[in-house]
């Protein structure tokens, strides 16, 4: 029989807003666990994070750990795996993980806070499957080493998209920067260095239409014609297209969300479901700002929403 656990709270998601919430829980006496997949969540794929206060030039991976550390300095077991459904009853949650050495366990609990961020964006375009590890990538700090010297682009106009292109013109030998629209979105402050830098190349206005090559990535088809050419050769192509909400595990729970999917919450981070609590880059709180500080922020309050509903269903 699988094995099943019972917890006051589950926090699912460990990057900067489940952390950040389970330290406060933890300061609150409220025993939890927290479910991840990747801890740090995206920020642990960031090149560089300086807008944290307190926090300077610091790495995702770097950042996210220390995280991590403050959260376990209090004994919260940080596990992890994928949660494959979550179903509520009368009176509590009940989670379905997954991980390789233990498939099918369950837990239990009274309160959930749902942190599981966003998941990368894709472009949906012939070649992007078959290429992924061969040439295309998601993470210019994971990946960026192995295109040393080589001509690489990035997809996107956001802050990630840009903070891609200034990191891999440190590695590559040309960095073309391809968006869709006629200006970039991403914050002054990496707009400033994209212009700086000889390296980085912007080609406004363009999408990919495909992937190309034989064995590995070799060039990119464009929707329009740049300098006098229809495809691009590169050896590298990072995708930074923006992220979606990464939700698809709580369908059953029938939460509120918005247009774009995110998770409708009130000030206290509450969902419409009694019992389940929302924080970080899956809601559409803080004006969908979307930043670590925004997120912690939001754990914090949430944590503090959670012990006094907790108190209260005593």
């Amino acid at each position: 029989m699988p094995e099943t656990k019972t917890y006051p709270l589950i926090i699912i998601g460990a990057g900067p807003a489940g952390l950040a919430a389970s330290i406060y829980a933890s300061r609150y006496g409220v025993e939890h666990i927290i479910i991840g997949e990747l801890l740090g969540g995206l920020i642990a794929e960031t090149h560089l994070i300086d807008n944290y206060p307190g926090i300077e030039d610091a790495s995702g991976f770097d950042f996210s750990q220390k995280l991590a550390r403050h959260a376990q300095k209090y004994g919260v077991e940080i596990r992890p795996a994928r949660v494959k459904n979550i179903q509520k009853t009368d009176f509590e949650f009940e989670l379905e993980i997954e991980r390789k050495e233990s498939a099918g366990r369950r837990i239990k609990s009274s309160a959930v806070l749902l942190a599981t961020g966003t998941k990368h964006r894709k472009l949906n375009i012939p070649g992007e499957v078959e290429f992924l590890g061969k040439g295309v990538s998601y993470c210019a700090a994971c990946d960026g080493f192995f295109y040393k010297n080589k001509t690489v682009a990035v997809v996107g106009g956001n802050d990630s998209a840009a903070g891609a292109a200034v990191y891999l013109a440190g590695i590559a030998e040309k960095v073309y920067l391809i968006y869709r629209r006629g200006k970039l979105r991403a914050e002054p402050f990496w707009i400033n260095l994209i212009e700086k830098n000889p390296k980085v190349e912007v080609i406004y206005n363009t999408n990919i239409l495909e992937i190309l090559g034989a064995e590995k990535l070799q060039k990119v088809k464009l929707d329009k014609i740049y300098k006098k050419a229809e495809t691009l050769n590169i050896g590298g192509l990072f995708i930074e297209a923006g992220s979606v909400p990464n939700l698809n595990f709580a369908a059953d729970l029938k939460l509120e969300t918005d247009e774009e999917g995110y998770i409708k919450i009130n000030p206290d981070a509450a969902t419409n479901i009694a019992g389940v609590w929302a924080a970080g880059d899956i809601t559409d709180g803080s004006d969908k700002f979307r930043q670590v500080i925004t997120a912690c922020a939001e754990g914090a309050i949430a944590a503090r929403s959670i012990y006094n509903y907790l108190e209260k269903n005593k």
